[in-house]
């Protein structure tokens, strides 16, 4: 999931979390209000925001469902721009950098 992080504040790109659908999988469902129960702010037509206060939490939410073996990698890791400044600590372990242009402004 392409994300940055502002005054504090990690955006997760609004195209990359996770869709609920009402006749999905129980685990990519569980996911999506896991995710948006710890959200700042969780809505289809904005980036989902999660202050500094959850990005413990966070992490590990998105290592339990990687574990899980139900989602792939994609859906379950951070991906900062290699232009960004450097991953907190709280993200490391679920983070990447990705390599090239910028994908998204």
């Amino acid at each position: 999931m392409r994300v940055k992080i502002d005054n504090e504040v990690l955006f997760i790109h609004r195209e990359d979390v996770p869709k609920y659908n009402k006749q999905g999988a129980i685990v990519r469902n569980s996911y999506f209000w896991a995710l948006r129960s710890i959200a700042g702010r969780a809505n289809s037509r904005y980036d989902w925001e999660y202050e500094s206060e959850v990005w413990i939490a966070l992490q590990r939410m998105l290592i339990s469902f990687a574990e899980s073996g139900y989602l792939p990698t994609r859906e379950t890791l951070l991906e900062f721009d290699d232009s960004t400044d450097a991953i907190p600590p709280e993200l490391r372990l679920v983070s990447t950098r990705i390599d090239g242009e910028p994908s998204w402004p």
